[in-house]
């Protein structure tokens, strides 16, 4: 591919994080520097390069001794060296260790060092919780302005504007300070033109926060749409997409996080409070040496964020260690996992003294039920498992194909218009179904809500024939007039759910799945709740009821059936197991729960694993050709090195530098003709015995360099990659010395292993690139890219169609 997005100039300002480029899509698409094999070929978007440079007039510099800025680094949309980072931090350690017995303020200086990680992770946590904190307070503002405003102060929402009010608690949303929108303009609100009116002005600011959301992306922050957890997990992979993390992005993404959620759109804020956090976590290692020049370690600090991200999300800071491992993470060393239980445990604390929800809880829909399940009840519990899979599955495998219609169609060109025409068909559906009008997270909680002595809701109009009771526990009840319209209401709200959210998973807005994913269950499972529990009250002398269920007995919880049912969508969608149940009773407080909880989410995550393999960040991965390498997919097919190597038969052949047989301007040829990202050193062009690797980017401004810096380097001078250069005539120039560049332990496989060897190696080192040799002679290279597009093939897949679409 061609190398569109090099620079001419300073390499400093392509490395910024601060740098943006615009994408069309939900997710970027982007041009790709390339990281195949360094075969010969035309020249290929390398123009800018000049080799002619200038000679500089300065002493002469040692290339071994001094370091040089910019070396070591990569570039946009590259893969980094894990095994080199690592080795990196281990000498840089080596080095604070060994000066710490030297004086007192070398042992202070290890001492920080050490110190500094935890420090990291504490202001994570208070930025990340302090921006959920902000985030939940004017979502939830915003989202009932489309509805009214607060008399007492435009800044209450409706519950906090009715706290001192002194209305009966059936009336308690309907008290004289909140106004809506046609009590305010017309004096009244009742009768069809107030209704209107009301419609109306819901519409209007529902396009008013959208178009603004959408327009605040497009025109500062492009890598802000989205959930960002498919790109987060590239970046963990290894991957660089500079300025995704920036500040900008953060920025931006906070806004119009609020915004998003406020104008009804069928998303969640809780993928993108991942996003977020990330980006607090990436923005904060550049206040920390050894996180700001180490990519590895920077990814070590943003796993931690992403479990901070989930915890200050869902209230839940061990589920979102949990998330981090199971779902996220590529590398997670203890280390991390300790430190991101303190990031998530801070950002937790830091959101709980903000109190956004005024209940004094920390989790987001806390529920108190007053019966325990029953055995039986496990067959409509996986019954719900098996609906979360088959919703799961089909969701994925239809947001895909619109995602993929907008890459591929006129459609991905006006992101703003399809904004405006998903917020205008979501608004005018949503507003004539009260439980499609409310927020998403208060319908949710709704449908957690066991229905109690006091609850005025649709959901618990029940014929009260009972003549007493015993503290909280009501016996099973006759549904009454209220609970079968709001069936039907609710049926309505699962079908255009189901539906409206396909298309807007992917617009160039932010958007969450989780909370859709679990208003979708949540419909669902209360449905089938009440027919279980109306089932249990009119017959409940079945057999199946007999043995547990007697004539006024509370037995059948609607509640918990919606509770499983959200784990059991969104198990379906995510593929989440461990962390999903840890999440789902952290976010609800329903310890008891547990088995239930399992018992669906492993059934979902069955059931969608028999229709499609990958859950929805998966597939948007594979959509956006990311180069991720899955750990948890195995390769069994019987392939060896040399089948995936280049260079193949009648390919060029493989280009080469040898140790110190070449010249500047023979290197500088190679590298403005080709668009690789590395080439192998080897002794001399006959024996092909192999040396090192060295990077393209490295040679580049090491060449730079020297001729600015150092006297005599010309176009004619030796490059040198040895200790010792070979004697040259006293009238030849300067010998240019760059062994301190070169990698002399590049990883190394025969010609003859297995594939599957070579994935693992690649999966578990997270290997740029593995040089394939035959009895100690360079055959060839094998690239990640020539990993991922020899799995694609054997998956009958289309290789061109996995990488940097």
């Amino acid at each position: 591919m061609d190398q569109k997005g090099y620079r001419r100039g300073s390499f400093q300002s392509a490395t910024s994080d601060e740098d943006m480029l615009e994408i069309t899509a939900a997710s970027v698409d982007f041009p790709m520097a390339d990281d195949d094999p360094p075969l010969d070929r035309e020249m290929g978007g390398f123009s800018s390069y000049n080799g002619g440079g200038m000679n500089g007039t300065s002493t002469m510099m040692d290339f071994l001794e001094e370091p040089l800025p910019g070396v070591g680094t990569y570039e946009d949309f590259n893969t980094i060296d894990w095994v080199r980072e690592k080795s990196r931090d281990r000498d840089r350690h080596r080095e604070i260790t060994n000066r710490s017995k030297e004086s007192t303020w070398a042992l202070l200086h290890s001492v920080s060092d050490a110190f500094s990680g935890w420090l990291l992770m504490l202001l994570i946590g208070l930025l990340a919780g302090s921006l959920a904190g902000l985030i939940d307070i004017s979502a939830h503002w915003m989202t009932d302005l489309k509805e009214g405003v607060c008399l007492a102060g435009f800044w209450f929402n409706h519950e906090h504007c009715c706290w001192k009010s002194n209305t009966t608690f059936t009336d308690r949303d309907k008290c004289p300070e909140w106004k809506s929108w046609s009590q305010l303009i017309l004096g009244h609100g009742e009768g069809a033109f107030a209704y209107i009116l009301n419609y109306l002005m819901y519409v209007i600011w529902a396009l008013m926060f959208s178009l603004l959301a959408v327009l605040l992306v497009k025109g500062f922050a492009p890598y802000a749409c989205g959930s960002g957890i498919p790109e987060i997990k590239t970046i963990l992979s290894g991957f660089i997409i500079r300025g995704y993390l920036g500040k900008w992005t953060l920025v931006i993404k906070t806004i119009t996080l609020v915004l998003a959620v406020s104008s009804g759109l069928s998303l969640g804020k809780e993928g993108p409070l991942v996003h977020v956090a990330c980006c607090c976590g990436n923005i904060l290692c550049h206040l920390f040496t050894k996180y700001r020049k180490n990519e590895a370690k920077r990814r070590e600090v943003l796993s931690a964020a992403a479990a901070a991200g989930v915890s200050v999300a869902f209230g839940a800071p061990i589920g979102g260690v949990l998330f981090s491992l199971e779902e996220v993470s590529y590398y997670f060393p203890l280390k991390t996992l300790w430190r991101s239980f303190f990031a998530a445990l801070v950002a937790a604390f830091t959101l709980r003294s903000i109190n956004p929800f005024g209940n004094s809880r920390l989790v987001l829909f806390y529920v108190e039920f007053h019966m325990p399940w029953h055995l039986l009840e496990l067959v409509p519990f996986i019954l719900l498992g098996i609906f979360g899979g088959l919703w799961g599955a089909f969701f994925i495998r239809s947001n895909i194909a619109w995602c993929r219609r907008r890459k591929t169609t006129r459609l991905g060109k006006y992101p703003v218009l399809e904004v405006f025409v998903v917020t205008a068909i979501t608004a005018i559906l949503a507003f004539p179904n009260e439980y499609t009008r409310m927020s998403t997270s208060e319908l949710i909680s709704e449908l957690f809500n066991d229905c109690g002595i006091l609850d005025s809701s649709q959901l618990c109009e029940y014929v009260n024939d009972f003549n007493s009771t015993k503290g909280d526990d009501l016996p099973d009840r006759a549904a009454g007039p209220g609970v079968y319209t709001a069936m039907w209401q609710l049926a309505l709200a699962l079908i255009m759910k189901v539906f409206i959210t396909i298309f807007t998973f992917g617009m160039k807005v932010p958007s969450g799945l989780f909370i859709p994913s679990m208003a979708v269950g949540a419909i669902a499972g209360r449905l089938l709740g009440v027919a279980m529990e109306q089932l249990a009250f009119y017959h409940h002398d079945w057999a199946i009821f007999s043995g547990w269920c007697s004539q006024g007995a509370d037995c059948i919880t609607p509640g918990l059936y919606a509770m499983v049912g959200a784990a059991a969508c969104l198990g379906g969608v995510t593929r989440m197991t461990v962390s999903l149940v840890v999440i789902m009773f952290e976010l609800t407080g329903g310890l008891e729960y547990i088995v239930p909880l399992m018992a669906a989410a492993m059934t979902s995550k069955w059931v969608a694993d028999a229709i499609g393999r990958e859950g929805i960040y998966d597939a948007h991965i594979r959509l956006n050709g990311y180069p991720f390498l899955e750990a948890k997919e195995e390769f069994s097919h019987k392939t060896r090195a040399m089948d995936v190597m280049r260079p193949r038969k009648n390919d060029p052949p493989l280009t080469v530098i040898t140790q110190d047989s070449m010249t500047v301007e023979d290197v500088e040829t190679i590298v403005t003709k080709t668009t690789y990202s590395g080439y192998p050193v080897v002794v001399s062009r006959t024996s092909q015995r192999l040396v090192g690797f060295v990077l393209r980017r490295d040679l580049i401004i090491s060449i730079e360099n020297a001729r600015k810096k150092q006297d005599g380097v010309v176009s004619t001078s030796v490059i040198c990659f040895t200790d010792y250069c070979p004697p040259l005539p006293p009238s030849s120039p300067s010998v240019l010395k760059l062994r301190s560049i070169l990698d002399l332990s590049p990883f190394t496989v025969t010609d003859e292993t297995p594939m599957e060897i070579v994935v693992d190696i690649f999966r578990k080192l997270g290997l740029r690139q593995c040089l394939v040799t035959h009895n100690g002679k360079l055959l060839g290279i094998i690239t990640k890219k020539d990993v991922l597009k020899h799995i694609a093939q054997m998956a009958n897949q289309d290789p061109n169609s996995i990488l940097f679409n």
